[in-house]
C-alpha cells in the first residue's frame, strides 16, 4: 500500500511535467490531469474490489502491482512520440490544450493509475480475517497508502525531478512500485524491479525535439528552452507557444510586446533612475531600457534560476549595464525591498496566466508604496482580438489604488496598463514625445495618442477573490474556437 500510494501521486506529478512542454501548465491542463487520475483511481477501486472478492490471493495482488510499476516506468518513453502526434493532429483541427491534455492523460497515465487503484481494496480484502477487526485493518492500510502518497508528492517535486529529471523519476517510481509487488511473489519476480532500475541508466536525451535547440532544462518551476531562429535567440517556457524573451545580436528592439515599455520613461518628466522588472526572464526589457536610457539602475526579478542561467549563457544577460538580477518571487521581493523606483514593470506571466496575487488591490497598494513620487507601474496584460476582459478587470482594479490609470492596446494580444502616481494631462503625455530617444519616439507618440483613461472597478479583485484563471480560460476557449493565434503588431517596425 505504501508503494501504491507513492506511485499514484508521483505519476500525477510526473504527468504535469511531461505535459507542460506540449500543453502548458494552465488550470485546464491541471484539471484534466487531476480529474483523470481520480477517475482512474475510482475505476481501479471498483475493479480491485470485484477481483479481490473472486480471487483473494496475495500473488494476484503482487502481479497487479508489478504491472502497475512497469506501466509507470514505460510512460516517459511513450510520452514524446505520443505527445508529438497528439499536438500535430490537434493543430490540424484547431483544438488545443483542453482536448490535447485530456487525451494524453487518458492514454498515458490512466492505465497505470487504474492498476494502482486496484491495490487498495485488494489489500483490505486480504488483510481482513475477522469482521470485528475490519475497521482497524482498513485504517492501517489507508494510513500507509496516504503516507506513500505524501512521499509521492514531495520526493519527486522537491528532490528527484530537480536532481535527475522527470524520466528517471518516473522510472525510479516504477521500480519502487514493482518492488512492492514483487515482495508478494516468488524471488524470481525481484528481477522485474531490478530490470526497471537498470533502465535508469538510459540517457534522457532531448525532452522535446525542436529545430535550432540550444538549451533545455527542467527546473522546479517549468520546462525551459532556448532556440536559435536565424540570428535571433528565443526563450520558451513549457508548451513553447509564446516567446518569453528575445535576443538579437544587432538591436535591442523586437517589434513586439517588450518594446511597449520603452514608451513609458519619458512620461516621468525626469531622467529614469531606478527600475524594477518583475518577471525579468531572459532580460529583453532590461537590455532595451539599459541601452536607450543609460544610467538606469535595474533590479531584474526572476523566480526561476534556470531561466536566469539560460539567459546568461545564451542571451547576453550578463552584459547588460546597470542590471542586478534577483532570484525571488515578485511580490515577496517588493515587500522586502527598501528601494523606491521610478518605474516598476510587471511582466511575470506563467503562460498563459498573470499570477493572481499580482493583479489585486493589495499588490497594487504595495507597488505604489515602492514608487517614488510621480512614479509609474506598467503592466503587460494579455488580450485577444475583441476580448479584453482580463485587461479590463486588472485595469479597473488598479484604478481603485492609483489616481490615474491609462490603457494602451499596443498589440492585438498585449495591452499596456499604466498606474500613474501623479496624474498627467493629455498635453503632458504629448509633451513627453520629444524627450523620447529617437529610435522609439513613435512609440511614445502612439501611447500619447491612443491611451485611454480607465474607470475604477465596482468589484475590484482582492487577495481573497481574483478569478484570473476563470477569466483567462474563458478567453482562451473562445479564442481557440476562432482558431487565429497571430499577434499582429500594432507597434511600428523596429529599426
Amino acid at each position: 500500500m505504501l508503494a501504491a500510494g507513492a506511485g499514484s501521486t508521483a505519476t500525477e506529478i510526473g504527468a504535469s511535467r511531461l505535459l507542460a512542454p506540449y500543453f502548458g501548465s494552465s488550470t485546464v491542463v491541471w484539471a484534466n490531469v487531476i480529474g483523470l487520475v481520480l477517475a482512474a483511481l475510482s475505476l481501479g477501486y471498483w475493479l480491485g474490489g470485484r477481483l479481490a472478492d473472486r480471487r483473494p490471493r496475495p500473488r494476484l495482488l503482487g502481479v497487479v502491482v508489478v504491472g502497475a510499476g512497469a506501466l509507470v516506468a514505460i510512460v516517459p518513453f511513450a510520452a514524446q512520440p505520443l505527445l508529438d502526434v497528439t499536438v500535430h493532429g490537434l493543430d490540424r483541427i484547431s483544438a488545443g490544450a483542453v482536448v490535447g491534455s485530456f487525451l494524453a492523460s487518458l492514454l498515458l497515465f490512466a492505465p497505470p493509475v487504474v492498476l494502482l487503484g486496484m491495490a487498495a481494496p485488494f489489500a483490505v480484502r486480504l488483510g481482513v480475517a475477522d469482521v470485528a477487526g475490519a475497521g482497524a485493518v482498513a485504517g492501517r492500510l489507508y494510513a500507509l497508502s496516504t503516507l506513500g502518497s505524501i512521499a509521492g508528492v514531495f520526493v519527486p517535486a522537491l528532490v528527484a525531478i530537480p536532481l535527475v529529471g522527470t524520466q528517471r523519476t518516473l522510472v525510479g517510481t516504477g521500480a519502487v512500485v514493482a518492488l512492492g509487488g514483487a515482495l508478494q511473489l516468488r524471488s524470481r519476480w525481484l528481477l522485474a524491479p531490478a530490470a526497471l532500475a537498470a533502465v535508469l541508466a538510459v540517457p534522457t536525451g532531448v525532452v522535446k525535439a525542436t529545430p535550432g535547440l540550444l538549451y533545455e532544462a527542467e527546473s522546479p518551476y517549468q520546462y525551459v528552452q532556448v532556440v536559435q531562429n536565424g540570428s535571433e535567440r528565443d526563450l520558451y517556457l513549457n508548451e513553447g507557444i509564446v516567446k518569453h524573451s528575445v535576443w538579437r545580436p544587432h538591436t535591442v528592439l523586437t517589434g513586439d510586446e517588450w518594446d511597449m515599455f520603452l514608451a513609458v520613461p519619458p512620461l516621468l518628466g525626469r531622467p529614469l533612475g531606478r527600475v524594477a522588472i518583475l518577471g525579468n526572464a531572459g532580460g529583453t526589457t532590461a537590455r532595451s531600457l539599459a541601452r536607450l536610457y543609460p544610467g538606469a539602475r535595474i533590479d531584474g526579478v526572476e523566480l526561476d534560476p534556470a531561466v536566469t542561467e539560460a539567459a546568461r549563457r545564451f542571451m547576453g544577460l550578463g552584459s547588460i549595464p546597470g542590471l542586478h538580477v534577483v532570484t525571488a518571487d515578485a511580490r515577496p521581493f517588493l515587500r522586502r525591498t527598501t528601494h523606491r523606483y521610478d518605474l516598476i514593470v510587471v511582466d511575470a506571466y506563467r503562460q498563459p496566466y498573470v499570477p493572481f496575487y499580482l493583479a489585486t488591490q493589495e499588490f497594487f497598494r504595495l507597488a505604489r508604496s515602492r514608487l517614488r513620487p510621480g512614479g509609474i507601474l506598467a503592466l503587460n496584460v494579455a488580450t485577444v482580438p475583441g476580448d479584453h476582459r482580463l485587461a479590463d478587470d486588472v485595469a479597473g482594479t488598479l484604478r481603485t489604488v492609483f489616481p490615474q490609470v491609462l490603457a494602451w492596446q499596443a498589440l492585438q494580444l498585449n495591452q499596456l496598463v499604466l498606474g500613474i502616481d501623479r496624474p498627467r494631462s493629455a498635453a503632458a503625455l504629448h509633451a513627453a514625445v520629444p524627450r523620447t530617444p529617437a529610435r522609439v519616439r513613435s512609440l511614445t507618440r502612439l501611447l500619447a495618442a491612443h491611451a485611454r483613461p480607465v474607470a475604477a472597478s465596482a468589484t475590484p479583485w482582492t487577495d481573497d477573490r481574483a478569478p484570473v484563471e476563470w477569466v483567462t480560460d474563458r478567453m482562451i476557449l473562445d479564442f481557440e474556437v476562432k482558431g487565429d493565434t497571430r499577434n499582429e503588431a500594432l507597434l511600428p517596425t523596429a529599426p
